[in-house]
C-alpha cells in the first residue's frame, strides 16, 4: 500500500474526500493508474470525462449512476481508474468554452485506440465536419472510404465514445434530412443543433 493511499484510507470522514481528490490528481500525474475520471455539469446533463495519458478515452452522458458507469469502464477498459477532476481540465474547459459559444473547435488530445479502423474512419470524417453545419449518413460513409456502408456507419457514429467531441450531432439522416439516431436522445441533439446555429448566425 503506497503512503498516499494509507493516507486517505486513515483520515477522518471529513478530510476523506479532500484526501482522495489528492490522491488521484497525484495517481493521474504520475500516471500510476491507466485512467482519469469526472463528473462536469453542462447545459445537457452531467458528463463523464475519462482520459489517460494518450488524451480524452470517452466522454457519455450521465445518465445512469456514477458506479455503474464506472464498473463498466473497469470491465472494459481498465479497473485502474481514479477520480481527478485536474487531470480533466483541459476538456472540461474547452466544452464550457464551447456550450458558451465562443469555441468552434476542441483542441486538447483524444485517445482513439479502442475505436476500430472503420470506426475510426466513421469518427474523423465526422470531426471534419465544419462547426454549424450537417452531413448525412451516406456523405460520412463515403468519406470513411465505403460509401455504401452508411448503416455500418450509423452504428458506428450510434457507439460514439467522445459525444459533442467528436460531433456526431451534425450527422443527419439522407434524403429528408431527418435527426435520424443519437445516443444521447434526439432532444440533445436538436439543442446542439440549435446551439451551434445559433452561434454561427
Amino acid at each position: 500500500m503506497t503512503d498516499h493511499l494509507a493516507d486517505v484510507l486513515r483520515a477522518p470522514a471529513p478530510e476523506a474526500h479532500e484526501a482522495a481528490r489528492r490522491f488521484g490528481d497525484r495517481a493521474a500525474a504520475e500516471h500510476a493508474a491507466d485512467l482519469a475520471y469526472t463528473a462536469v455539469a453542462s447545459p445537457l446533463g452531467e458528463l463523464l470525462l475519462v482520459a489517460g495519458p494518450r488524451g480524452l478515452a470517452l466522454m457519455h452522458y450521465l445518465d445512469d449512476p456514477l458506479a455503474a458507469a464506472l464498473e463498466r469502464i473497469a470491465q472494459r477498459r481498465s479497473p485502474r481508474i481514479v477520480e481527478s477532476a485536474k487531470a480533466l481540465d483541459p476538456w472540461r474547459r474547452e466544452l464550457e468554452e464551447y456550450f458558451a459559444g465562443t469555441r468552434r473547435r476542441f483542441d486538447a488530445p483524444l485517445d482513439w485506440r479502442a475505436m476500430t479502423p472503420f470506426q475510426r474512419a466513421v469518427l474523423r470524417a465526422t470531426v471534419a465536419i465544419p462547426y454549424g453545419e450537417t452531413s448525412t449518413y451516406t456523405a460520412v460513409a463515403g468519406a470513411a472510404g465505403s460509401p455504401r456502408a452508411q448503416r455500418a456507419a450509423g452504428n458506428a457514429l450510434g457507439a460514439n465514445p467522445l459525444a459533442i467531441i467528436i460531433p456526431c450531432h451534425r450527422v443527419l439522416r439522407s434524403g429528408d434530412g431527418g435527426l435520424g439516431g443519437y445516443t444521447g436522445g434526439l432532444a440533445r441533439k436538436s439543442c446542439l443543433l440549435d446551439l451551434e446555429a445559433l452561434s454561427v448566425a
